[in-house]
């Protein structure tokens, strides 16, 4: 009798398999007399793929998704994502910022390994302390999320999950190097050891450096900081027949200088410079005992701990000053019971979490333009925010065609006291190939204010704090997907559509408008709402090659000064269109993909002598980047470019020749800042 034997490759974890291993399935026909016939059936991961069972609207970044493109962090893993978009916030410092929805990153929780993380202080610069190469997977959330990982996933959640010891056969090393055309160089390597009596670890290092400074369209300032980074990160694993356990520990150094090139501007002894040293130590431990493997019953106990120490200093000691200083404790403790019954129709999450962010500041913000040097850092009041809270979740199946999922969170604040945060999630599934969700619930974040946007400090604007340091947020959210195959000759369209709305009751105004020297920063005084439409397409026209087509539509608007206007550098559509090729095998990959921007709203323009300093609206704009890989059995290399159509804003700092005027303005950024840049790198694996 002849036997069929199917082995099946998985995606896993952000290990660094070889490509032909990675995507092959091994077909092996064993007959009677042993002899061994094996068939080669050649399939091609996606890079992006949908959640079908979730009731959440989810989207999932695999590991092939991370290799299309360099992606050396965080912030350069969405170029793909018609949903996701980075821009920079601050064209001086460097900082960038997630955008979903038509509202700032901010309102997205920032997970890792579903831990929340990288909170307030950390969160100007945070796309760049996630190394690309240390990624598995990257999960995107839109709209309202489960209130499980507490209450402030406003827009969404993005979570990433981190290579680990359990990964089915981890690599014994990976190596990945990386240089390109700007004159950044960049190495990664980890390790994974499984050692006896089920104890694994892993150990994930990171270096890069930036060699030069440019500055392309000559405005004497340096179109990108010089940042260098050391990053290390070393994790255990144990496990047994009813437990598991993890714990990590990562330690960051990252250093950026910025500023005017060659002594340019008015103070040509005195140039402008931008020194932001930060230091950050973090470590998690989880804990989950399995009582039930049956039904999925489980308790876990997840602790986690991180310390981040900021330095910034803008200016120059020999004339005008600007220091911020800061420092951020943040502790997590979260308790959760899981389990189900009745053939798990019926499920239940429940649990208690503490979250503790404490903040110590010293700061020098001199907004005399007279010189001041000498004047010494001075104390700020110490802020700090303890939240308690219980959450119970409740989901009902029937069968695969329905799900219903209502879940509530109950926190204390020793700021804003009591408040209850209820969400519901429902999914309909009436076939195979089509999926309808529905979602709904309420959002809250603390906003500390400057904490958050220290990069603000880098311009001249005066920030004007008119209802303190410490805002309170909240929204409503509401969204509605839809997902659909459909057979078209012998493949599949797949069809994805959505519309969120967002709408706040409580909101901390950045108000860029009342005063082209100054950033007004109050509580909502009106209406202030986003809502989008996205629609995306994607179809494997013949073996190996994928297109994908996607169009989003924004329209998000905020009350400033009584007057509900557009948000300002908030771009009102985007279209994405991305082509991957594989050729049999996967020894060579192409991949290219062109989004275009569309046109937004500028803050109200300063005139002088009659003139506007600047447009009222930035036209639409184009990005194209490929790269072209060539694997082999235990290393590949690739080429690639960014902004191949070279396109960059003109000028993204408003007076760069006169830092020390009151009109030098950093934070006008909403396209590119550098022209086109290649790159290449090299990876190589040593399997298990």
């Amino acid at each position: 009798m002849t036997q069929l034997i199917v082995c099946t490759c998985m995606a896993l974890a952000g290990a660094v398999l070889p490509a032909v291993a990675q995507d092959t399935i091994a077909v092996a026909e064993y007959g009677q007399e042993q002899e061994l016939h094996e068939a080669g059936v050649h399939g091609t991961r996606k890079s992006t793929t949908k959640h079908w069972t979730s009731a959440e609207h989810k989207e999932l970044i695999t590991t092939a998704g991370l290799r299309v493109a360099a992606c050396c962090n965080l912030g350069e893993s969405f170029v793909n994502s018609a949903s996701v978009d980075v821009n920079y916030s601050d064209a001086a410092t460097g900082a960038r910022q997630i955008r979903l929805l038509g509202l700032s990153g901010i309102y997205v929780q920032m997970l890792t390994e579903n831990i929340p993380n990288f909170r307030t202080v950390a969160s100007p610069y945070a796309l760049n302390y996630t190394p690309g190469p240390w990624m598995q997977s990257i999960q995107v959330s839109k709209g309202i999320t489960s209130v499980k990982q507490g209450y402030e996933a406003m827009t969404g959640q993005i979570n990433v999950e981190y290579k680990k010891p359990q990964q089915h056969d981890p690599d014994y090393l990976a190596v990945n190097f990386y240089g390109n055309s700007k004159g950044r160089i960049e190495g990664n390597a980890d390790a994974t050891f499984k050692l006896p009596s089920g104890w694994g670890t892993t150990l994930l290092m990171h270096y890069d450096k930036d060699l030069c400074h440019h500055d392309v369209n000559g405005d004497g300032f340096a179109d990108m900081p010089k940042v260098q980074q050391y990053n290390v990160m070393n994790r255990w694993h144990y496990k047994t027949e009813h437990y598991e356990f993890q714990a990590g520990v990562r330690f960051l150094d990252e250093k950026r200088r910025s500023g005017q090139l060659g002594g340019s501007g008015s103070q040509s002894a005195s140039p402008f410079l931008i020194n932001i040293d930060s230091r950050r130590v973090e470590g998690f431990m989880k804990n989950a005992y399995k009582h039930d493997c049956n039904h999925g019953c489980n308790v876990a106990l997840i602790l986690s701990g991180s310390y981040h120490d900021q330095d910034a200093a803008y200016g120059h000691e020999a004339f005008r000053l600007t220091r911020y200083d800061v420092a951020q404790t943040n502790l997590y403790a979260s308790l959760m019971y899981e389990g189900g019954w009745n053939d798990d129709r019926h499920t239940l999450s429940a649990g208690a979490s503490f979250n503790y962010d404490g903040l110590k500041r010293s700061a020098l913000i001199p907004y005399s333009l007279s010189p001041a040097p000498g004047t010494a850092l001075e104390p700020m009041p110490r802020r700090h925010e303890t939240v308690g809270g219980l959450y119970a979740q409740y989901a009902f199946k029937l069968g695969e065609h329905l799900l219903i999922q209502p879940g509530v969170r109950l926190d204390y604040s020793n700021l804003w006291g009591t408040f209850l945060t209820p969400r519901m999630h429902l999914k309909y599934m009436p076939s195979h190939h089509m999926n309808f969700r529905l979602s709904a619930g309420k959002g809250y974040r603390t906003a500390f204010v400057l904490d958050e946007n220290s990069y603000l400090l880098s311009g001249s604007r005066k920030v004007v704090l008119h209802d303190g340091e410490a805002l309170r947020e909240s929204d409503w959210n509401a969204g509605l997907s839809a997902q659909f195959k459909l057979d078209i000759g012998d493949r599949e369209l797949e069809i994805t559509a959505d519309y969120t709305y967002t709408d706040f009751q409580k909101q901390a105004v950045m108000d860029f408008d009342r005063d082209p020297h100054a950033i007004h920063i109050y509580q909502l005084d009106g209406r202030s709402y986003s809502q989008v439409a996205q629609l995306e397409l994607s179809y494997p026209f013949f073996t190996g090659f994928t297109a994908t087509a996607a169009f989003r539509w924004t329209d998000a608007r905020c009350t400033y000064g009584g007057v509900l206007r557009e948000r300002p550098l908030t771009s009102r559509y985007k279209a994405l269109l991305t082509l991957q090729y594989k050729m049999p095998q996967a020894r060579w990959q192409f991949d290219a993909t062109l989004a275009v921007n569309g046109k937004g709203r500028l803050p109200r323009p300063e005139v002088i002598g009659g003139e506007k300093q600047w447009d009222d609206y930035y036209k639409a704009f184009p990005q194209l980047s490929a790269q072209i890989t060539r694997n082999f059995r235990r290393w590949s290399v690739y080429l690639g470019g960014e902004n191949l159509t070279n396109f960059t804003q003109k000028h993204p700092i408003v007076a760069a020749d006169a830092p020390w005027s009151n009109r030098f303005d950093p934070t006008m950024v909403w396209g590119p800042v550098k022209g086109w840049m290649l790159y290449a790198g090299l990876r190589f694996n040593l399997p298990r």
